[in-house]
């Protein structure tokens, strides 16, 4: 049940009866018609921009178009009101039937209430986090690997196919300095003193990685030239990482459904194949880039590169894509990736990167649209910088990795359902303060224990009828009398359980999982004014001693529940039974 889509398609017949009539041109684009809540709540349940919009192309002033509709919807029996606001809007105001059927559709349809079919199986690749194998996840990748986890969560809940992808980046020369870094700690297993040279990673959590690499090859590295251990210690390297980036990952609840490596490019024909379908574009030269503005760097000269004509789809400057020693530039592999994404047959890509990788979005964009024509589109989404706050001051390091503050050091601290939801309290590309003293706080004024103590009060409803002998199953509560739901706060809750599958729809068309954390807030914002009004108003109470009116009003509770958990599910946050 989407109630805002059953009264767009009643305005959308009833528009179709009018322009039948002669009323209305036939022919309208209606497609711009919306329905959608007000701005104010106290103008009623929804409103729909029909006349504002219908209005030039049907030659007619929008009031005028307004007042033929509104009649209209009012003689639909869900309508309670239609009335003309303003130039042309009109309001609505539904039937308390209506609101008895939302609870009765939650009730009944459980965890499915809210899923859309609007994906329609659309084949979706998302990829996330991504971070360079060379040490554990920070508090930075933490935003991103959530960010990108509840959005592949919440195209699935839309009707998406959906496969949650990290790239790997095992090709390049961080990797190298991994390898060199991971040598000094075999060496220290060795009880050998080293240097740490400026760039390479002296955190600790390379020992243990050095202590595994001695047990391995014992004494065979030692007193060698960097030619003889340098690649097996770098894929020796890569896979302890890898391994601790799975773990941290697993730390959050996050699983990919596919690795893919960058190196695995090299040497077998990929990048090739992907400049080559470029090339019979077009769309590959050689030529010679503009200096770059501003102040000239000293050592810059003008050279021929092989470039990709990148501003043939709105790039900025076309872009270099192979050296003059015929080496790959860093943009190459990441073409030819793309271009196996795209030839996996998904309908879209997405790509979760972190706020330093924004001067990379344009290039990315017009790779993929020359490799496909315009037929896949990309989107990337940028996750803003996270500044950890405890005790009123900033965090910057761990005790692992020294110079950052790790996804294992904040889940340690808060956990990992904590963790996920303040993630998603602010939108991907704004900066968010996370605060660890707040987000421990059990107050309203902490988005995570508010949302979960919603759901934590239904579970004690239920566990107290029960032990009243009412038989509180869903099945029980779909079947109660919910016309005894008479009271406007109670259909007040109702009409924010009907916004949840337009919700669902609009953040999974927008690419914006954080509107369902914002939309779990105001609902059990709502919950919470119902049950406080309770301590004053006993009619508004969850058990009354009528067991017909208790079931009916248990039964918008555990609604409240079902959809509570439902947007916990795509955070990837575990509904609380009881707080402690």
């Amino acid at each position: 049940m989407n109630l805002f889509a059953d009264i767009r398609a009643l305005t959308l017949d009833t528009l179709a009866a009018l322009a039948e009539e002669g009323v209305l041109p036939a022919g309208l684009d209606t497609g711009n018609v919306t329905v959608e809540p007000p701005r104010d709540a106290a103008h009623g349940d929804m409103a729909t921009n029909a006349a504002m919009v219908l209005a030039k192309p049907a030659g007619r002033k929008p009031r005028d178009i307004a007042e033929a509709l509104a009649p209209r919807l009012e003689a639909d029996p869900r309508v309670a009101s239609a009335e003309v606001a303003g130039p042309g809007f009109i309001n609505i105001r539904l039937a308390p039937s209506v609101w008895q059927d939302v609870v009765a559709a939650v009730l009944a349809e459980g965890a499915a209430f809210g899923r859309s079919t609007m994906g329609q199986g659309t084949r979706v690749n998302v990829e996330y986090v991504s971070a360079n194998p060379t040490g554990p996840l920070h508090v930075g990748h933490t935003r991103g690997a959530v960010f990108g986890d509840a959005l592949a969560a919440l195209l699935a809940f839309a009707g998406h196919d959906v496969t949650r992808e990290y790239y790997i980046n095992d090709a390049g020369a961080q990797v190298d300095v991994l390898a060199r870094s991971v040598y000094n700690r075999y060496l220290e297993a060795h009880d050998l003193s080293v240097d740490w040279p400026e760039g390479t990673y002296p955190g600790d959590y390379l020992i243990e990685v050095g202590e595994a690499l001695k047990a391995k090859v014992g004494d065979a590295y030692l007193d060698q030239p960097e030619e003889v251990w340098l690649a097996e210690v770098r894929e020796f390297a890569t896979d302890a990482m890898m391994d601790l980036i799975r773990a941290d990952l697993a730390r959050l609840g996050v699983k990919m459904d596919v690795f893919s490596s960058e190196k695995a490019l090299y040497g077998t024909g990929r990048i090739e194949a992907a400049i080559d379908a470029l090339r019979a574009k077009g769309l590959i030269y050689t030529g010679t880039l503009e200096p770059p503005k501003g102040k000239l760097p000293d050592d810059w000269e003008a050279r021929e590169q092989v470039l990709f004509r990148s501003t043939a789809y709105g790039d900025d400057q076309d872009r270099p894509i192979q050296k003059a020693d015929g080496a790959w530039t860093y943009f190459a592999p990441d073409i030819a990736y793309h271009h196996d994404k795209a030839s996996r047959g998904f309908d879209a890509l997405i790509n979760v990167f972190g706020a330093d990788h924004g001067g990379y979005v344009k290039r990315m964009k017009a790779a993929v649209a020359a490799l496909t024509d315009d037929r896949v589109p990309l989107d990337i989404k940028l996750t803003q910088l996270v500044k950890l706050m405890q005790d009123g001051k900033e965090l910057k390091m761990s005790k692992r990795a020294g110079t950052f503050v790790t996804l294992a050091d904040l889940v340690e601290m808060v956990g990992p359902d904590v963790t996920r939801f303040i993630m998603l309290t602010r939108k991907n590309d704004a900066p968010l303060d996370f605060d660890v003293d707040r987000a421990l706080e059990q107050s309203k004024d902490n988005p995570v224990y508010y949302v979960q103590y919603a759901h934590a009060r239904v579970m004690s409803v239920l566990r107290k009828a029960a032990a009243q002998g009412l038989d509180v199953s869903d099945a029980a509560l779909a079947g109660a009398d919910l016309g005894k739901l008479d009271h406007e706060a109670e259909h007040n809750l109702a009409a924010k359980l009907a916004e949840w599958p337009r919700l669902v729809e609009t953040a999974a068309r927008t690419h914006e999982p954080h509107r369902v954390a914002f939309y779990l807030y105001d609902l059990a914002s709502a919950f919470h004014a119902l049950w406080n009004r309770g301590n004053d108003e006993t009619s508004l109470r969850f058990l009354q001693d009528d067991d017909a009116t208790s079931l009916a009003k248990i039964g918008l509770a555990r609604a409240v529940s079902l959809v509570i958990a439902s947007g916990l599910g795509i955070l990837g946050v575990e509904p609380a039974q009881e707080m402690r």
